[in-house]
């Protein structure tokens, strides 16, 4: 039994699959209805693979005028539906339900536009994040948000989810970095939300629907922002003794004023795990791991390198190795980016997004190690610590039952914690089903029901992605 409850389907539904299947047959090409047991089964998780429902059916329209008219027909039969961007939701944000139907932009992957001169890229929404950059890059440009998923996640998923990255500290994450969407509403209506512009007149819409997870509508093209690339970037690995000593280094350098461009965090069994898999010569003899990267000219970044290191000494630093070359920079990335690979080698994990003050850093660390000790657990931390964005990787056996669900309960535990300290349950991954139950512990009734009057201007009837966000008790209609 499923620690984390899902709606009951919707018996009427099951049993009309057959006739809503044939009205979903003339919507769109034959290749793009999948109906079959095997051809459902990659659907029916996300990377929360805890957690399985196989879908009613699935739909992959290539155009927007096709997505129109799915959400249209599945509105007409009452059919809820499951955006889905490329499945790499750590929160469970793409999970289906078994009387729902998916609809995923995978085959929408066009880059549409590029304008260097206002420096804008319009994009579907199926494009992989890292796809914008090497689209642009050959033109000294990069588009910034950048998750350890980029190779494959989708902009249109990036959206929902309000995904970050190493290099957001200093360029902010996906709300900071979008200009414009086209969006399907669940009636089949396309609407235009912003656009090549740097501001819209009018409500913050644009800043509603950045992290609505799939409830407000499905994006289907982005315009977002490309940046000049820096003369120059510059990773710096610091070595500490212990995982305080390494927080209060953060925090210090913040509170100093410095902004580098990255700051991320790796603890011991991180930076082990790491570093054999990638081989990016990350000292091995100490408790804790900053990789601080800065950018500019040469002199600048000698000159923020020295503030840098300066704090870093009042913190115990035992380590400092600058990257000497492309490929040493390169390779200390690589490294960090594995991190959820390679950590899936040795073991299952649940990875954790709670977000803190940089300043309870030292505090948070010590206690998310004595959680997870006492569920009987080990711990990997490897997180944007900049700008205090957790992701704590509980280890465990998931063919465990017993396991599993004190992995579970170590997550919920050091998620309340972050909201104990000010923080909050998600920096970048979402809420999805994942977090759904804790929300009544980081808002109060007031603020929960004034939530759900917004999402259900957008969708009455609850249609789009029901399952996710706000607790299956107390929901509230338009």
């Amino acid at each position: 039994m499923s620690a984390i409850a899902f709606p009951v389907p919707d018996a009427g539904i099951l049993a009309r699959r057959e006739s809503i299947i044939a009205g979903l047959t003339g919507l769109v090409a034959p290749d793009a209805l999948i109906t079959s047991d095997d051809e459902r089964r990659p659907y029916e998780t996300d990377a929360l693979t805890a957690y399985r429902r196989m879908p009613l059916a699935v739909v992959l329209p290539s155009t927007t005028q096709e997505v129109a008219a799915v959400l249209r027909y599945c509105l007409e039969q009452g059919v809820p539906v499951i955006p889905r961007g490329s499945g790499t939701s750590l929160s469970g944000g793409a999970i289906p339900q078994e009387d729902a139907v998916v609809i995923g932009v995978a085959k929408m992957n066009r880059i549409l536009e590029i304008d260097y001169a206002n420096r804008t890229a319009k994009v579907q929404a199926g494009v992989t994040n890292l796809a914008v950059t090497d689209a642009v890059s050959a033109e000294g440009f990069f588009y910034a948000p950048d998750p350890s998923s980029q190779l494959a996640c989708s902009i249109g998923g990036n959206i929902g989810m309000n995904s970050g990255g190493a290099h957001c500290l200093k360029y902010g994450v996906t709300t900071n970095n979008v200009l414009g969407v086209t969006m399907v509403m669940l009636d089949g209506s396309i609407v235009e939300i912003g656009g090549g512009h740097l501001d819209s007149p009018g409500y913050d819409l644009l800043g509603l629907i950045n992290g609505s997870e799939g409830q407000l509508g499905i994006i289907t093209e982005a315009t977002v922002r490309i940046l000049r690339s820096s003369e120059g970037a510059r990773p710096v690995l610091f070595g500490f003794p212990t995982s305080e000593q390494a927080g209060a280094a953060v925090a210090a350098i913040i509170g100093a004023g410095i902004i580098p461009v990255a700051m991320e965090f790796m603890d011991k069994p991180a930076i082990e795990i790491c570093e054999a898999f990638a081989k990016a010569g990350y000292p091995m003899d100490c408790g804790a791991l900053l990789i601080i990267e800065v950018e500019g000219s040469d002199e600048e970044m000698d000159a923020q390198l020295a503030r840098i290191v300066a704090i870093a000494r009042e913190h115990g630093v035992t380590t400092v190795k600058e990257s000497k070359s492309a490929m040493e920079a390169a390779a200390i990335w690589k490294g960090r980016k594995s991190a959820f690979g390679a950590t899936g080698r040795i073991a299952d994990y649940i990875c954790m997004d709670g977000t803190i003050p940089t300043g309870q850093l030292p505090h948070v660390l010590r206690r998310m190690d004595e959680i997870v000790k006492s569920y009987g657990l080990r711990v990997a931390n490897v997180f944007h610590a900049g700008d205090g964005n957790l992701h704590p990787l509980i280890l465990y056996n998931c063919n465990d039952p017993v396991e599993a669900q004190k992995a579970e309960d170590a997550g919920m535990d050091i998620l309340k914690l972050c909201v104990e300290v000010g923080g909050c349950l998600t920096g970048e991954h979402g809420v999805g089903i994942e977090k759904r139950d804790l929300m009544t512990f980081q808002f109060n009734e007031a603020d929960l029901a004034q939530q759900m009057r917004v999402r259900a201007v957008f969708d009455e009837r609850w249609l789009l992605n029901p399952a996710k966000v706000f607790p299956l008790e107390g929901r509230i209609p338009a």
